[in-house]
């Protein structure tokens, strides 16, 4: 995987993605900020929290991250998170957030592309996204076009900032040696 790599999205808008640096912490936190509380609510982690973007910055081994950059601003954070020990150590799970001004524009795709690509060159197995239904419809559909599949549907498994319950989608793709293979 080459980075950093300049693309262009759908829109004529010129993107850059590269790897994160430690540089990248603060401006990281500030992407994070501007990102609606109803977004980062289905998230895993507490973005908001200063250690959880320190430790991402600081651990590159079990998590690598990428950003996507215009005009100097992060735009979308895309994250492998991989374990070197025990039953998952094949596998890698992927989370990708955009800004919702670059969103429907395929920036998610190309940075989905590059975390396979990735995982792919780490020897892993199979990559696993999990989607909350109703939420993130846009995502689910690309991942099917990219050859995930419903591995299972955990109905009623979390719950919307206003107390609502949803489905909770694991998908997952199983990983080829080369792109050939694709």
């Amino acid at each position: 995987m080459r980075h950093p790599k300049e693309i262009v999205l759908k829109d004529g808008t010129e993107v850059l993605i590269r790897p994160l640096a430690s540089a990248d912490e603060l401006p990281l936190r500030r992407f994070y900020s501007g990102i609606a509380e109803e977004d980062r609510w289905y998230m895993r982690f507490d973005v908001m929290d200063p250690t959880v973007i320190h430790g991402w910055v600081e651990d590159q081994k079990e998590v690598f991250s990428m950003l996507a950059l215009c005009a100097g601003e992060i735009v979308a954070h895309a994250r492998l998170h991989t374990h070197h020990y025990g039953c998952y150590h094949h596998q890698g799970r992927l989370r990708i957030i955009v800004d919702p001004r670059y969103r429907q524009k395929r920036l998610g795709s190309w940075m989905l592309l590059d975390l396979i690509h990735l995982a792919m060159e780490k020897g892993l197995r199979e990559v696993r996204a999990d989607f909350v239904v109703g939420v993130e419809q846009a995502a689910i559909e690309s991942a099917y076009k990219l050859d995930f599949f419903k591995k299972a549907l955990l109905e009623d498994f979390v719950i919307d900032p206003q107390g609502q319950l949803h489905d909770l989608l694991i998908m997952t793709k199983r990983l080829h040696k080369d792109w050939g293979d694709f």
